[in-house]
Formats: C-alpha cells, sequence, structure tokens
C-alpha cells in the first residue's frame, strides 16, 4: 500500500498577518537609520547594494497591496508546495523592478512608508481565501502573506550580513514559517522517509527515499538551527560550509542533503 498523502501545513492567518506586518516595522525602522555609506555597502545578492536590497524589501509588502488593488484571477494557480520552486524566473524581472524603484523620485522612507499604508488600507477587510495575481499566476491571500514571511526574514538576514552590527531582530512567528515553509520544500523535492530533518524548535520533516524508521531513533538524522537552513535552502551557504563550520549536524549514510540544495536561489 502507498503511503498516505501528507496533508499541506497549516498556518494561522491572523499570527502570520501580524508577523509580515512586524517584521517590515522592524526593517523599515533599522533601514531608516542607515548613512549612505552604509545603504552603499555591497550585498551578497550580485551588484546589488544595501539600498537595492532595502528597496527590495519594500517591494515584499508592496506587492500585497498592489495585488489586492487588482481583480481577482479565476483560479489559485500557485500553492505554497510549489511556491519555492518558481521563484528564480522571476529573478530577472525582480532585478528591474528594484532598479526602477531606486532610480524613481522616491526616496527609500518613503517607498517603506507607501507600503505600509497601502497595505493598511488593502488588508483588513481582505479575507485570506481572496486569490490575487502573483508573479506566477493566481494564489490565495493567506498563502501569498506565508510567503512574504520568507522573504521578508532572508533578507532580514542578508541585510545584517551586509551590515556588521546592524542586528536587526527576527519577529518569532516570521522565522518560523520561514523555516517551516523551506523545510516542507525539501521533503516535497526528496519525497520519502528515510531522513529526519530536524530545526529546532520550528519544523521536523521526513525526506529521501529508503528505509524508513517507525520507531526510536532515526538511521538518518540532519539537525541545525533555523538561520543556517534557512541560508543552506537559499544558496547563501553551502552544505559542505555548514558542516565545516559545524552549524550543521548530519548522522547516517543518507544524511547528505548537499545534493538537493538550494532550495530557491
Amino acid at each position: 500500500m502507498p503511503p498516505a498523502k501528507k496533508r499541506a501545513r497549516a498556518y494561522d492567518a491572523t499570527k502570520i498577518r501580524t508577523a509580515v506586518l512586524t517584521q517590515f516595522a522592524t526593517v523599515r525602522e533599522a533601514v531608516a537609520g542607515l548613512s549612505d555609506e552604509q545603504l552603499a555597502r555591497p550585498t551578497r545578492l550580485g551588484d546589488w547594494s544595501v539600498r537595492e536590497l532595502a528597496a527590495h524589501l519594500t517591494m515584499a509588502l508592496g506587492s500585497v497591496a498592489r495585488a489586492l488593488a487588482e481583480p481577482e484571477p479565476d483560479r489559485a494557480e500557485v500553492t505554497l508546495q510549489n511556491w519555492a520552486f518558481q521563484t528564480s524566473a522571476a529573478a530577472g524581472r525582480v532585478d528591474e523592478d528594484v532598479r526602477a524603484l531606486v532610480d524613481g523620485p522616491a526616496d527609500l522612507d518613503a517607498l517603506f512608508g507607501q507600503a505600509a499604508d497601502r497595505l493598511a488600507k488593502a488588508l483588513p477587510d481582505a479575507p485570506g481565501s481572496r486569490l490575487v495575481q502573483m508573479r506566477f499566476g493566481g494564489m490565495t491571500l493567506a498563502d501569498f502573506l506565508v510567503t512574504r514571511t520568507v522573504e521578508l526574514v532572508v533578507h532580514t538576514d542578508d541585510l545584517n550580513d551586509a551590515v556588521p552590527g546592524l542586528d536587526v531582530p527576527y519577529d518569532r512567528q516570521a522565522l518560523a514559517a520561514c523555516t517551516r515553509l523551506l523545510a516542507d520544500t525539501l521533503a516535497l523535492k526528496a519525497p520519502g522517509g528515510a531522513v529526519e530533518v530536524r530545526i529546532p524548535p520550528y519544523a521536523v520533516v521526513q525526506c529521501v527515499e529508503g528505509p524508513r524508521h517507525t520507531r526510536g531513533t532515526p538511521p538518518n538524522v540532519v539537525e541545525t538551527d533555523p538561520l543556517t537552513w534557512i541560508r543552506l535552502a537559499t544558496g547563501r551557504t553551502t552544505w559542505a560550509a555548514a558542516l565545516d563550520a559545524a552549524k550543521v549536524g548530519a548522522s547516517g549514510e543518507r544524511a547528505d542533503l548537499g545534493g538537493l540544495l538550494p532550495l530557491m536561489s
């Protein structure tokens, strides 16, 4: 008998909305305190400076308000389960949009303010089941907001990496949702039960084809912390580098995820 299909993880819609708004507000405050010299610093995102990175962060929230202002699409074509696999296809368009923002008349403070104000008007009355048109097709608003936790958390980490000592904090719910979504993406990419991936305190998933354990300690275990996992999943670090730095524990002959990572980049 084939294994039962795993049910998609459920997220608390109210907590996700609060997490997105909280993380965005935290980033906005941090960016407002940056000097021109800091905004000109390079990032690990190609030739983007901190200024381009900050502008992109305004897009993470601004895209929600823009989507809610447009007609509702006919159907949901994108789910949380397949969203991450499609993001690389939009890299060129994202870069163009970011550069247009930076070259436009509005400064960063205005861009953050516009995104926050528009969402404050559009979001409260919008149900989670409402379909929105995003870059890859129709998606429920509830699911789209979960993807915003990934955008915000990943790029907050990029910002902290680019500006030593900035240490922008992570909203706990945003970090949890980001970690879980990327863990579930791994389980979808490599279905199975031979390896147990533990990312305390937020996620545990089983993946990779092979013998499935039913009780006791699994023979193949990978364990890491949330930020290391997010960096692995998004290509900010490599499997080999994380192992060398003792940021990942891996035991068992199948506990090598290097060939499966990154999940998105």
